[in-house]
């Protein structure tokens, strides 16, 4: 008898596929699709940025790096956050990693045991309370209310969520699917609740330049101390339109540095050099390309609101930060189900609400970093659904 071929760890063998990568493939042998399902931008990686990694890769820079990156990335990420936060961080407070996701991952192996409790918010990104599970903790989601017109988070809900078990907050802010974002007053609140209880806190903090009425979005970098057990994450992906290089950081506090080298070793050693070097051209020339990428996503943001105001099946706030327009349609009951509908009927890609949790029912996330003309076709192939 031939032995069922399941992990060894049930929070693996218990693992859900994404439900985004799902219909994703469902569309090999498709054409003429609308991808607005994937959280990037249609625009490829600044020229200035390649450039930067083709000469490092002409010169030959493709041997072994440090493993918390190489320290002109590390000095470039430092002077980036303090020239935005007016904090006084040094390479010593950054390690680089191969994306922010991986950055998810290490920080999380840091910070959480089997068993333990997490506390975050929802709908969420599926990935961030996956990372949790599969190392074997259990992850309490409070989930986002609306009141007057916007999402919000009740601070008195999370706070209460936290038990004598709990020993981490996962926060990630500007969040995805919701464009919702924390005022400094709620991040400082949060902040002395977890340092009162001692619990650890995750900054999920990718989208903290996809924001739209202000250049960046709160962080709790400017509010933290070297004392503090914050662990903040970014990464090159939504800024720089570079979502396929991979690359990404933490902010740590400088006594774990040791801690951090070990994790990158026995996780993904080190980042490829070329990609670093990309990493620095963007940091330190990629203001303007950043302030052209968020002027035109919020002119295809505002014109989408404004085709969606039309159909009376749906409800959605505008986002505050982020890409995504999050969807509310009336009599939805199976969001995976209408965004297959769509892809196969219509051949928009959306992604399912479910996706980002049982809170994300009946809706759909519409990726808006594409062009208007786009989004004018996908209104037109979809109205029959929407109406």
């Amino acid at each position: 008898m031939t032995q069922s071929m399941q992990p060894g760890r049930s929070s693996v063998a218990n693992l859900q596929p994404s439900l985004i990568r799902k219909l994703g493939n469902l569309s090999p042998g498709l054409t003429d699709i609308i991808p607005l399902w994937y959280g990037e931008p249609d625009q490829s990686t600044p020229e200035f940025i390649r450039n930067a990694a083709i000469e490092s890769l002409q010169a030959g820079q493709t041997f072994y790096q440090p493993n918390l990156g190489i320290p002109a990335l590390r000095q470039a990420l430092a002077d980036y956050t303090n020239g935005l936060y007016q904090t006084q961080f040094g390479p010593e407070n950054i390690v680089v990693t191969s994306s922010g996701l991986v950055a998810l991952a290490v920080a999380s192996q840091c910070a959480v045991n089997h068993g333990d409790t997490i506390v975050t918010h929802a709908p969420m990104w599926p990935n961030l309370p996956s990372i949790q599970e599969v190392l074997g903790a259990n992850v309490v989601r409070v989930p986002l209310q609306m009141e007057s017109g916007i999402w919000q988070l009740d601070l008195d809900r999370l706070f209460a969520a936290c038990t004598p078990e709990t020993t981490m907050m996962l926060i990630n802010s500007p969040s995805n699917p919701t464009g919702w974002m924390l005022t400094d007053d709620e991040q400082q609140t949060i902040l002395d609740f977890c340092r009162q209880r001692g619990l650890w806190l995750i900054a999920d903090e990718v989208y903290n330049r996809i924001v739209y009425d202000r250049l960046y979005a709160p962080s709790f970098a400017d509010k933290i101390n070297q004392d503090d057990r914050v662990l903040i994450v970014n990464s090159f992906s939504k800024s720089w339109a570079m979502t396929g290089w991979r690359l990404g950081w933490l902010t740590i506090p400088r006594r774990m540095q040791t801690i951090f080298e070990m994790l990158v070793e026995y996780n993904f050693s080190c980042v490829l050099e070329p990609v670093q070097r990309a990493g620095i051209v963007a940091v330190q020339e990629g203001e303007p390309f950043i302030a052209k990428s968020v002027a035109r996503y919020q002119r295809a943001r505002d014109y989408l609101l404004e085709q969606l105001a039309s159909f009376p099946r749906i409800t959605c706030q505008k986002p505050e930060a982020t890409f995504y327009s999050w969807l509310a349609i009336e009599g939805m009951t199976d969001s995976f189900a209408f965004a297959e509908q769509a892809l196969l009927e219509t051949k928009v890609g959306l992604a399912p609400g479910i996706a980002f949790g049982p809170e994300g029912e009946g809706h759909i996330r519409i990726c808006f970093a594409t062009e208007i003309d786009l989004i004018e076709q996908a209104i037109e192939r979809l109205k029959p659904m929407l109406l």
